[in-house]
Formats: C-alpha cells, structure tokens, sequence
C-alpha cells in the first residue's frame, strides 16, 4: 500500500501541533499536504532513518546532503513556510513540548504513537553513515591556530573553480552594496570602494587584510588607492589563486599575499586593518583576543573595518547553541554574536567606534544572486566539487538569505 507520504504527513503535524505547510512526496510516489507549492520529496525511506537517528536539524541536514530529502519548486518557499511555522509563530499549548526535543516528545502519548508508526515505516536499521561533506572534528582543544586553520580549509577548500560559479568573476565572498538597477558585479565594485573610503586609505598607507579570501579587496586597494596591502588567509588554495591575480596585474610590489593566522602577524604597526566575514570564525572565547591582537597591530590613530555576520541577542545567552548544519557542514566552530556584545569587546580593546553601518538588506540581496548564480552553473559546480557540496552551499545560502530578510541575522 503507497502510503509513505500521508504517514510522514501525520507525523510531522503531530510534532509540529500545526497543518503541514507543505506538500509531501515519498519514495513510494504516494502524496500527501496543500497543493500547489513547493513539495518536500523523501527519495528513500533512509531519510527518516536519518532524523530517527539523529533528531532535529543534523538529521534533517544529512538527507538533503545526501540527496535522500530533496525539494521539488520554489527552494525560498519552501524554507519560508517551514521557517514560519518553527521560528516565527506565536507557541501555542502543547506545541513548545512537541518541539522541545525527543525526550519531551515521547512524553505525549500522540506523538509517542506517530513515532512508533514512522519506525516501522523506516525500518531504522541499520544507522546510516554521515555523507562525506560533513565535517571531521579533531580532538583536542578548539579555536586553536590548528583547530582554525582545518575549519577554514573545510569551508574554503572546496575548489576555486566552484567558488567562481558561486561568486561570479569578482571572486568577493562577502556583503555586496547595492543599488537600484545595479548588477552584482556592480555591487561588489561598489562594496570595495566603501571599504576603502571607510579606511580613508591614501596612497603609500599599509593596509593589512585580515582573511582575504580571492584577494579582490586587496586587488581594488592597491590598483584604485595605491596602498601597500597585506593579505593573509589560512586557505592555500585561497593565497594560490589571489597570489597569481596580483602577478597577473602587475601589482606585487603592493601586494603580499600570505598563508598566515592573525595571531602571527609581526610586521605592524599598520594604517589601516579591514577584517571582513572573517571574525565570524573566531568565536566568543576569542573574540577578545582577536580585538586586542588588531588594536596593537594598528599605528595610533589607525583604522579598523570589521564587517561580520551577527544574530539577535537572545533572551537567556547561556541557552544560545550553534546552528547544527552550520557547524556541520559550512562553518565548523563558527560562531554568530549580537552587534552590541561586538561592539563593547571592541571597545574594550581601545577601539574609539565612529561608525556602524548595518548592510542585512544588502546581504539579503547577495545571497539571492549567488544562489541565482549557482542554479545557473548546477552541473558545472556539482562536477568541480560533489553533489553534497553543492547541496551544501545550495541550502546554507538560500536559508541565510531569509535569515536576513526576515531580521534574524545582521550584517555589519
């Protein structure tokens, strides 16, 4: 009997305590959910193995990453609807116990039923392995120059080719700055003109890069400022590529790319640092740390540009955890603070703040364009890296951009 779909729908509704948003398609074709939207499409029963196994957003990230979950239409709505129903409805009776976690959901004798029910539908054994693109921890203490150096190598080392599908020829992997009419390309131009303005760079002036991806900021200082950049990365196949676009414009007596971590940088002091979508990886425990280290690399009276990601202050901080798939499969030990708890450590270190400017619209809109961009080149990106990793990538930037849109992330 083909009626894998219903089964799951109940379930999810169960869990949920609300009508399913979307519409469901199970391994077995049967249907079931609204019509008319996107569909949610189990490829095979091992995508509930997967959540059995590990409930919540890992197990859900595994079967999208290895393609047993998948999503048929509108990817955005999809994650819109979902998105709704968990983060952004009012908790009504019964509904925080269902989604509290497994412990909480086998407490309620409905639910208790439904999962019995999707265990024999599963069929759950045996435990099915991670898909390759999740990352390995290694043991030992995190936040380490060797911890932070594998981190950036998983998110980043993934081929510079793909990144070129993903980005587009700027090779710019932060916020764009946009405006009406202008293309991505344009805004990236834009972006880098800001950074620059903001910095007050002036020709001669040292400016240390801190994570310099492709190297396009320090590329735009040196050729439209004529500053002295250095640009550090712990990616090689970062330095690699951005080192042989500095030789190929002629610009390597203004420009040094390295393979270095911040902590090790001894030739300051310098007049300007920009430190852009870099201090995301850098975590609360250090971010201390890492204020300090830019504050005495800087000349008295220097400039800092630090651009980051940030999430809404949460009511209890000490609840606050990071985002599963994130840490799993895009940034591992990333780690997202408030803007007013950046701001005070920043303070702290010495730095005068003179301005905050907050780009969450603008980061919106360069996270639709690379997904844009990335449909658009699908197969060449799935044969430079893996289907998972394009996946991967896929889903971590179309869920970001709604992150933003709906003011659960800011940029500044």
């Amino acid at each position: 009997m083909n009626d894998a779909a219903p089964r799951v729908a109940a379930f999810a509704e169960t869990l949920l305590g609300a009508p399913l948003p979307v519409r469901i398609r199970a391994w077995d074709g049967s249907e079931a959910g609204p019509p008319g939207g996107p569909t949610l499409v189990l490829t095979h029963r091992r995508a509930l193995r997967r959540i059995l196994w590990k409930p919540g957003e890992l197990g859900l990230a595994r079967a999208w990453v290895s393609g047993d979950l998948t999503v048929e239409g509108d990817l955005f709505d999809l994650l819109d609807r979902v998105g709704g129903l968990l983060w952004e409805r009012d908790p009504e009776p019964g509904w925080a116990a269902r989604s509290a976690g497994p412990a909480a959901l086998l407490r309620d004798a409905d639910a208790r039923a439904a999962v019995r029910g999707l265990v024999g539908l599963a069929r759950p054994w045996p435990a099915p392995a991670p898909p390759p693109e999740e990352a390995v921890r290694r043991r030992g203490p995190r936040r380490t120059n060797a911890s932070d150096k594998q981190a950036i190598s998983h998110h980043y080392d993934v081929g510079n080719e793909f990144y070129e599908r993903a980005l587009g020829p700027s090779m710019v992997y932060s916020c764009a700055y946009w405006r009406p009419g202008g293309s991505l390309e344009d805004a990236q131009r834009d972006k880098l003109d800001l950074v620059c303005r903001k910095l007050a760079l002036r020709p001669g002036d040292r400016l240390l890069e801190v994570g310099c991806g492709w190297g396009s900021l320090a590329l735009y200082a040196a050729r439209e400022h004529c500053a002295k950049v250095t640009g550090i990365t712990l990616s090689r196949e970062q330095a690699t590529y951005a080192g042989k676009r500095v030789a190929d414009e002629g610009l390597a007596d203004l420009v040094d790319i390295r393979v270095q971590d911040y902590r090790d940088v001894q030739d300051g002091p310098y007049d300007a640092i920009s430190s852009i979508e870099m201090a995301e990886h850098v975590g609360a425990e250090r971010y201390r740390t890492y204020a300090h280290t830019l504050y005495d690399l800087l000349k008295p009276g220097g400039r800092l540009l630090d651009q980051q990601s940030a999430r809404r202050p949460w009511p209890d901080e000490e609840a606050y955890r990071v985002d599963e798939f994130i840490d799993a499969y895009v940034f591992p030990d990333g780690e997202l603070s408030p803007v007013g708890t950046t701001v005070g450590e920043l303070e702290r270190a010495g730095f005068e703040v003179r301005d905050v400017e907050a780009l969450r619209e603008h980061y919106a809109l360069t996270l639709r364009a690379w997904v844009a961009r990335l449909e658009e080149h699908w197969e060449e990106a799935v044969r430079l890296t893996s289907p998972g990793r394009a996946r991967v990538w896929l889903l971590y930037m179309a869920a970001t951009a709604l992150g933003f849109e709906h003011n659960r992330l800011e940029d500044c």
